[in-house]
């Protein structure tokens, strides 16, 4: 399958002509026939706090993105635990966690609220990738596609401590896995009006309708039990004036088992502007992914117990880790023996690797599926 950037000025040239297309591998509650529906909600916004500093990033009509970078204001509330950015909101610091999954289809594309999430995990499905945003510090109105889990998620998420967990279904064996999982869920099968749920083709009718569910973090967040807390932090953070370590580097690429990405280093946004296909990755505003840090850990897959044909990450044990920040990329290692605590990452001298304070995409691809140029 081709990529192409889903712009919504472009979206319907695109797709025109499809009738419905089958989408990623597994089930999808509520099955039934797209309906367009007007959203109400705050489209998601065009700045994109990639660190200490807010940069507006604006779509050119060639696809790529141009960017300049604005002053910003700074907070000064105690960091948020999932970016160690000061919180600007103290309302949203003592929240938890709240993990969409989000789907990475080519006819899902552009994504909303995947520049709005403070870590955003990518994991290998079939043959394609899969996103579980994990929303803490901010708000993203509406957020989706959202689509099916994986058993695979179970450990990713076991490490935000008992989060939400927003998603579209799956096979019995993998809403079986979900049920006994640490986390409080607040999927579209249950909490469907609650959480904000609703089906939006974006003006292409012919769209299959697992790429049409949507949600609303505001209203996902209402959900929590009385009482849940904030995670605790999944990384190491740079203190204001502490020098980075590690080697300069231009690009790196990671085939993700069939998709390939790319994250080039962007000094005008202080981000890791990303490229999938070939294309920039834009959200449904035209905003480039960039985030500060890219966490690298690479992992090995194994059958899913709930679908031979599914493989699962995993991602409790340890394996070869690449951290990108401030321009570098930093070769070590990450060790998680504990699923209840996320990986420990250490360079090659066995001392802790720290990020850049900001938003962080950690990528799950296989032992050998990544190159640094």
């Amino acid at each position: 399958m081709h990529h192409r950037s889903h712009r919504r000025a472009t979206a319907g040239a695109a797709l025109a002509g499809l009738t419905a297309l089958v989408g990623a591998c597994g089930s999808n509650a509520h099955q039934t026939s797209p309906t367009t529906v007007a959203s109400t909600t705050t489209s998601a916004t065009t700045v994109v706090a990639t660190s200490a500093s807010v940069t507006t990033v604006a779509s050119t009509a060639s696809g790529a993105s141009s960017s300049t970078a604005a002053p910003a204001s700074t907070p000064s509330g105690p960091p948020s635990p999932l970016t160690g950015l000061p919180s600007a909101n103290a309302a949203t610091l003592g929240r938890p966690a709240l993990v969409v999954k989000i789907n990475n289809h080519p006819l899902a594309r552009p994504q909303i609220g995947l520049n709005q999430a403070d870590v955003v995990f990518e994991e290998e499905v079939e043959g394609i990738t899969r996103f579980a945003a994990v929303f803490q510090s901010t708000d993203s109105t509406p957020v989706g596609p959202v689509r099916s889990a994986r058993t695979s998620d179970v450990d990713i998420v076991a490490q935000l401590s008992h989060p939400l967990f927003a998603w579209s279904g799956g096979n019995a064996g993998v809403q079986r896995a979900i049920s006994r999982a640490d986390l409080t869920d607040v999927g579209a099968s249950a909490h469907y009006e609650p959480g904000g749920f609703f089906r939006d083709n974006r003006g292409h009718p012919g769209i299959a309708v697992e790429h049409t569910l949507f949600a609303d973090t505001v209203k996902l967040f209402a959900e929590a039990p009385a009482g849940q807390g904030a995670p605790a932090p999944l990384f190491t953070y740079r203190a204001a004036g502490v020098a980075s370590t590690g080697d300069a580097v231009g690009t790196v690429k990671l085939a993700m088992d069939g998709t390939p990405v790319e994250y080039t280093w962007d000094a005008n946004v202080k981000g890791w502007a990303r490229t999938e296909y070939g294309t920039p990755h834009v959200d449904d505003k035209g905003v480039r992914v960039a985030p500060a840090n890219v966490v690298i850990l690479f992992t090995n897959y194994r059958r899913s117990p709930a679908d031979p044909k599914s493989p699962e990450a995993i991602t409790i044990g340890h394996g070869d880790a690449w951290v990108l920040t401030d321009g570098k990329i930093v070769k070590g290692t990450w060790d998680r023996p504990d699923g209840a605590k996320p990986a420990t990452l250490t360079d090659a001298s066995g001392q802790a690797i720290a990020l850049t304070p900001g938003r962080t995409w950690v990528e799950l691809p296989r032992p050998g599926e990544g190159t640094a140029a």
